[in-house]
């Protein structure tokens, strides 16, 4: 694709910022800069992954994957800023699904250790587990905030901070989990894959992308499933103080 041709797809952002416009949505600032972080991002990383594939680096590997967990808790703790230590909360979180899932590829050899491998498929799993961060503090906080005369009496009635919390900490981790899985149900019926279609248009093999994306899919549940119950057992003992009390939001 050339630079023309590629210039060529900002039609595709003319579109949502004429009906922005036109129904006074007031997305059209948003979405600007939206599109110029995106081109300046994605243009700036794609040299970036160049050198760092050419140098075969393992220093160069570890600090992109750094930056990318750094990125990812940075956005993720505004969803939990009522959680105390929520940002290394996220961050162990995040370091822990990174290490355990590439530990399972490279050390059963699933994948070779190298850049090419290992920054993409690193991408895909911290962005994913950003994303299930986000999602699962935006409802445990909230199921915190509702159900909060009832882990009272729970408490009062000589109940645990786990027992008090539990039944918000399981409907937090399962809705976290729902998007995940239901596109999982639907994959191939309603969507191709971004991973598979890309390699397909590059000329790859149908049934060697499926296999490459079937690994993404396997993988990203993994994520979905650890991020939320890891993240989940750590965020709510904070919730409470050392006389298991909860603490005022």
């Amino acid at each position: 694709m050339s630079y023309w041709t590629l210039s060529l797809t900002l039609i595709f952002v003319l579109i949502p910022l004429l009906l922005s416009k036109t129904l006074n949505l007031g997305l059209g600032r948003d979405m600007t800069v939206a599109t110029l972080r995106s081109i300046v991002q994605l243009l700036a990383v794609g040299y970036v992954l160049k050198f760092v594939f050419d140098s075969e680096s393992l220093l160069y590997i570890f600090l992109m994957v750094a930056l990318m967990i750094v990125a990812a808790t940075h956005n993720a703790q505004k969803k939990g800023v009522a959680i105390q230590g929520i940002i290394w909360k996220i961050a162990v979180t995040l370091i822990f699904v990174e290490v355990l899932t590439q530990g399972i590829l490279i050390g059963f050899n699933i994948t070779p250790a190298t850049a090419q491998y290992i920054i993409p498929i690193s991408g895909m799993v911290i962005g994913n587990s950003m994303v299930l961060s986000i999602l699962f503090l935006n409802r445990f906080t909230a199921e915190v905030e509702d159900h909060q005369d009832q882990t009272e009496l729970i408490l009062s009635l000589g109940g645990t901070p786990k027992q008090a919390i539990h039944r918000q900490l399981i409907n937090s981790i399962k809705a976290s989990m729902i998007p995940t899985i239901e596109s999982q149900k639907t994959v191939g019926l309603v969507q191709l894959p971004g991973m598979m279609s890309g390699q397909i248009i590059a000329g790859a093999d149908p049934i060697q992308a499926v296999q490459f994306q079937l690994l993404i899919m396997f993988l990203l549940l993994t994520t979905a499933s650890v991020t939320s119950v890891f993240l989940g057992y750590l965020s709510y003992p904070t919730l409470f103080n050392k006389r298991m009390q909860l603490l005022k939001g």
